[in-house]
């Protein structure tokens, strides 16, 4: 599995925790947001998560426009946690790019690492 790191913050610690939560042997790569919305568009990439200030603009501004807002989740924002029921649910309905905010990262990662390994 690969999983793209797109968004605005924190980039690094993201990917470090995908390391850690995802799949056995999942590589990663960080990528600017156009090229890691490119890369799940053309299949180079299955999944897309991204830290921003909001959870939805500078996380997933790029992956709405290049993969298509169905595509996509909002997994928090200021004020609104990750939920794990509604992450497996986008998980299963097919979503792709996943944006939250950075203050939420160690909780929104291993969320989605876990709903996408439960496929």
């Amino acid at each position: 599995m690969k999983v793209v790191i797109g968004g605005q913050v924190d980039k690094k610690e993201v990917e470090a925790l995908v390391k850690e939560y995802g799949p056995e042997g999942v590589e990663t790569s960080i990528k600017s947001d156009v090229e890691a919305a490119m890369a799940v568009k053309t299949g180079q990439a299955d999944y897309y998560v991204g830290a921003c200030h909001t959870g939805g603009g500078g996380a997933l501004a790029m992956a709405i426009a290049i993969v298509g807002k169905p595509k996509c989740e909002t997994v928090s924002m200021p004020g609104r946690k990750p939920n794990e029921e509604k992450i497996q649910v986008a998980v299963k309905e097919g979503k792709k790019a996943f944006g939250f905010t950075s203050d939420h990262k160690e909780t929104a990662v291993p969320m989605i690492m876990k709903a996408i390994k439960e496929l």
